[in-house]
C-alpha cells in the first residue's frame, strides 16, 4: 500500500489563514522586517515569497534590499533602528550573509522578542528548557504537519539525520518534548543505514540526494524531508529517494510541496507571536 503524501501546500495555507483571522482583529497589524545582504538568487527568491506570505496575512512588511558590500556596523545599525520601531514585530535577516560579514554578531544583535527565526542564543535557550516563545519555523513547521496527520512521536523512534543550528538540532529538541525518543545521526555516524531503518518517523535534513534509500525506511515509517536540494537534471528534489521510499512508509512528504511552505507559514505565525506579545494580547 502507498503513503499516504503530506500535503504541506494546503496545510500551509490552512495555517495563514488562521493566522490572517487572528491578525485582522489585533490593535494593529503584526509588521515583518526583512533584511537582504547582497545578491543570492535563491535568497532573492526567499525574500519575495515572504513579502508575498505577508500580504495574504494582513501583515505590514519591509524589505531592506542591502548591496554586498554593505558593512558590519552598517547592518547594526540597521537592526538596532528596526529593535527601536514599535511597528516592526520581527526582523528576519536572510541568511547566509556575505564573505566578511559576522552572522553570529548580527544575530546576536536581534531582539530577541523580535527573532522570529528563533535563531538568537536566548530563544534556542528557551527551546531547549521547553518554554519557547517561538518555535524554529522548519521544525516548528514539522510538528505542525505531524499534528495535522495525528502522528503523535511519544514512545517512537525518531531518527534525525542532519545536526545544523537551524534544523536538525532543533528538530531533536520538538520531538524530545513531544516525548520521542530520538537519535541524532551526522556524518560521523558509523551506523546510519542501521539507526534509519530502526525508525518510526524519519527526518532527513541532510541535503544531500538519494541520500535515504528503500533500505533505510521501516516498513510503515513516517518520512518527512526536509531537504531542498537540485539534481542532475536540474529538478528540485529533497534527501529521500521518494518513489522508493513511498512504497514502504506509512506517511512521507514530497519536495517540493512538503515542508517548504509551512516553514514560511511557520515564520508568519511567529511574526503573529511578536506581535501578540508587544501588544499585550
Amino acid at each position: 500500500m502507498a503513503a499516504t503524501r503530506i500535503d504541506g501546500k494546503a496545510l500551509a495555507a490552512k495555517l495563514k489563514e488562521n493566522v490572517r483571522a487572528e491578525a485582522a482583529v489585533l490593535p494593529r497589524k503584526p509588521g515583518l522586517a526583512v533584511i537582504l545582504v547582497g545578491d543570492d538568487p535563491a535568497s532573492r527568491v526567499y525574500v519575495t515569497s515572504k513579502r508575498k506570505d505577508c500580504e495574504e496575512c494582513g501583515f505590514y512588511s519591509e524589505e531592506y534590499a542591502l548591496p554586498a558590500e554593505t558593512t558590519q556596523k552598517q547592518l547594526l545599525e540597521l537592526v538596532a533602528e528596526l529593535n527601536g520601531r514599535a511597528d516592526i514585530d520581527g526582523i528576519l535577516v536572510q541568511l547566509p550573509l556575505p564573505k566578511g560579514l559576522d552572522e553570529r554578531e548580527v544575530l546576536l544583535a536581534i531582539d530577541p522578542t523580535k527573532d522570529v527565526d528563533c535563531f538568537h542564543p536566548y530563544n534556542v535557550g528557551q527551546l531547549t528548557i521547553g518554554t519557547p516563545i517561538f518555535q524554529p519555523c522548519t521544525p516548528g513547521g514539522v510538528m505542525e504537519m505531524l499534528r495535522e496527520y495525528h502522528i503523535d512521536p511519544a514512545g517512537k523512534r525518531c531518527v534525525v539525520l542532519g545536526r545544523s543550528n537551524i534544523v536538525g538540532k532543533p528538530m531533536a529538541l520538538l520531538l524530545l518534548h513531544a516525548h520521542g525518543t530520538v537519535v541524532t545521526c551526522h556524518s560521523k555516524t558509523p551506523d546510519l543505514k542501521e539507526l534509519a531503518a530502526s525508525a518510526d518517523i524519519l527526518v532527513s535534513a541532510v541535503g544531500k540526494t538519494g541520500l535515504v534509500t528503500a533500505d533505510m525506511v521501516k516498513e510503515g515509517a513516517v518520512v518527512i524531508d526536509v531537504a531542498m536540494n537540485r539534481n542532475q537534471a536540474g529538478k528540485l528534489c529533497g534527501d529521500v529517494c521518494f518513489e522508493e521510499a513511498a512504497a514502504k512508509a506509512s506517511y512521507i512528504t514530497p519536495v517540493p510541496g512538503g515542508v517548504g511552505p509551512m516553514t514560511r507559514a511557520m515564520l508568519m505565525k511567529n511574526t503573529l507571536t511578536a506581535a501578540k506579545l508587544h501588544q499585550g494580547v
